[in-house]
């Protein structure tokens, strides 16, 4: 187990500064994107309403850890006896964790255990992750450099040096999280997302053509819809994606002269619109 997380810590590319990371605060800081939003206030106003700024939080205000902290294969008696593999979860919802230590994992074992939501509102899937740890493949990001559509030497900031990635734009870069599944690298395995694969073999085997960036990233939009805390929208995308259609045949059965009783036929046809399977995880 210890030799799978090691190697997990590998892939996740934490970024040129993520083995200096032994604190839950230090991951806290140097994953906070709030430093970007002088200059992108818009994306970031987008990707604060999006899951990915709350990845730690289930549908309304739940802390989906909680339950996994406490019960079934990944659940510890006390925070202290948390180590990193009992977060299995954070490959996906918090993969800057796996590369790390397993004093930090306590640390945030705690904060779920305590329930503050408000800690955990700061660890998420921001802008380092994908625009640095996710946004190559094969390698390891650059020093100091984060990714973007186009090549930089001019960006203000941090990170002056933007190099560009064409991973980011193809479905395979979203499929690292929304993915295949199961997850064999763990002790017990998880089958989690399988968006990817369904995607894969669902839609583009029988010809379908758009990526996840066209439904969930129209305009560069960084607030990756749905959310499912807006039901309003969601109800909408789901009536788009998922249409039904209704045929009903109302009769009258008569068993014998005396007696009439009144019945229907009801046909329930749902089609699948979508890129990929409803519901997903």
């Amino acid at each position: 187990m210890v030799l799978a997380m090691a190697a997990l810590a590998g892939l996740v590319q934490a970024g040129d500064s993520g083995s200096k990371i032994t604190t839950l605060n230090q991951l806290i800081e140097h994953y906070d994107s709030s430093r970007c939003q002088e200059c992108h206030a818009e994306i970031y106003a987008q990707w604060q309403s999006s899951h990915h700024a709350e990845s730690l939080m289930g549908i309304n205000d739940f802390s989906f850890m909680s339950k996994y902290l406490r019960q079934g294969p990944l659940s510890v008696k006390r925070p202290e006896e948390a180590t990193l593999a009992n977060f299995s979860c954070a490959k996906c919802h918090l993969p800057q964790l796996l590369a790390t230590n397993d004093q930090v994992a306590k640390q945030l074992a705690a904060v779920i255990w305590n329930d503050d939501k408000q800690t955990l509102r700061r660890l998420n899937i921001g802008c380092l992750v994908c625009h640095q740890g996710k946004a190559v493949v094969h390698q390891r990001p650059g020093r100091g450099l984060i990714y973007g559509r186009q090549d930089r030497e001019d960006h203000e900031g941090s990170f002056q040096n933007i190099r560009r990635s064409a991973f980011m734009n193809t479905p395979a870069f979203c499929g690292q999280c929304h993915g295949l599944g199961p997850n064999f690298e763990f002790t017990p395995p998880i089958q989690c997302a399988t968006l990817y694969g369904s995607y894969l073999h669902g839609y583009v085997a029988t010809g379908g053509a758009r990526t996840c960036n066209d439904c969930h990233m129209p305009g560069q939009n960084h607030s990756f819809p749905p959310n499912f805390n807006n039901r309003a929208d969601t109800t909408v995308r789901l009536r788009a994606a998922l249409p039904l259609e209704v045929e009903v045949l109302p009769y009258t059965f008569q068993p014998d002269h005396k007696k009439l009783q009144p019945m229907v036929v009801v046909g329930v046809t749902i089609r699948n619109r979508a890129g990929h399977r409803i519901p997903d995880g």
